[in-house]
């Protein structure tokens, strides 16, 4: 049997596509479950016990985790550009006005300072907003979910020109938010659950007064509309002072559909929160929510999974930042 060589010359060319193929691999990688399962294999267990410890010390630390999960990846990618702060040519995402009211930004650096001292280096601040939003849904005895994929990388920058444009605002049409979040992948169904994240956490009567003064809002059942007045007692609250209402009087530390029984009951905060429940677009998802604890939570875990798969960075694209706070 005669064998058939190759030229030289045609080999080294197939040995230069293996390494540009190998290269632009590389540089393109996809998420994946248990990334750091060689580099560092107690990552995602040390964020779990992080995330568990600030919570039973400050147990509004949990919401803060999915509230970061949705403004930083909504915004451009989920690369943990919110988490910069204004420092060396950067210009912090956190001096928008969509960014009013969040905090325990300074208790990533906790989860952070753990992870370097086990594998220096390693673990990105974008998976950590990941996975500790993960962690802090099941806190909040929402669903359990098991399929976040990790190794995303750090921006080396922030976007906030377009945080404006890219968060909704709280009188933003549903119309608006839909296509917002068509935008980056996440259908009708999807995005109504995700909305069900207001039933933790509070709002600011600042974004509350528009409802009930000078004259109440309609459409907001009316003992619940003089319970807000009490909450928030003057049309001008001092934005500096602690005056808000939780967004669920019922259950407000919990992810449960029971924000879906309250906004079909014309007891939702915002105006968002009313469109919902009666736009023929969503209202249907909302109904079916609202009766089925166990459907919203499915179809929560897969809102979250979708969201934190938006545009990451991966391969050698950006970076890990040894500080959330700042670039490398």
């Amino acid at each position: 049997m005669a064998i058939v060589k190759m030229p030289f010359c045609f080999l080294a060319f197939f040995c230069l596509l293996l390494q540009l193929f190998s290269i632009f691999h590389i540089g393109n990688a996809e998420l994946e479950m248990n990334y750091y399962r060689e580099s560092c294999p107690r990552a995602e267990e040390i964020i779990r016990q992080q995330v568990e410890t600030l919570y039973y010390k400050h147990g509004n630390t949990a919401v803060s985790w999915l509230r970061n999960l949705f403004h930083d990846c909504v915004v451009k990618s989920c690369d943990a550009s919110l988490l910069l702060e204004t420092a060396r040519g950067v210009v912090s995402e956190q001096k928008s006005t969509r960014s009013f009211g969040m905090r325990n930004f300074k208790y990533i650096k906790t989860i952070k300072d753990a992870l370097e001292k086990e594998c220096p280096g390693t673990v990105s601040c974008a998976d950590i907003v990941a996975l500790s939003a993960r962690d802090g849904i099941v806190m909040l005895k929402g669903p359990k979910m098991d399929m976040i994929k990790t190794g995303r990388r750090d921006s080396r920058g922030s976007y906030l020109r377009d945080v404006e444009a890219l968060v909704p605002n709280h009188n933003d049409s549903l119309s608006s938010v839909l296509s917002n979040f068509n935008s980056i992948g996440i259908d009708v169904e999807a995005t109504v659950a995700l909305l069900g994240a207001h039933s933790v956490g509070r709002v600011h009567c600042v974004n509350l007064v528009h409802r009930l003064y000078p004259t109440i809002d309609p459409t907001l059942d009316p003992t619940y509309a003089l319970y807000l007045k009490k909450r928030c007692p003057t049309p001008n609250p001092n934005p500096k002072e602690v005056l808000y209402s939780r967004n669920d009087p019922e259950t407000p530390m919990v992810v449960d559909n029971m924000y879906y029984k309250n906004i079909m009951a014309h007891k939702g905060l915002l105006l968002i929160d009313d469109e919902l429940a009666t736009d023929p677009r969503t209202a249907p998802f909302v109904a079916k929510m609202a009766a089925d604890n166990g459907y919203f939570h499915e179809q929560f875990s897969r809102a979250i999974r979708l969201l934190s798969e938006t545009n990451p960075l991966t391969g050698d694209q950006g970076e890990i930042r040894k500080d959330c706070r700042y670039v490398n």
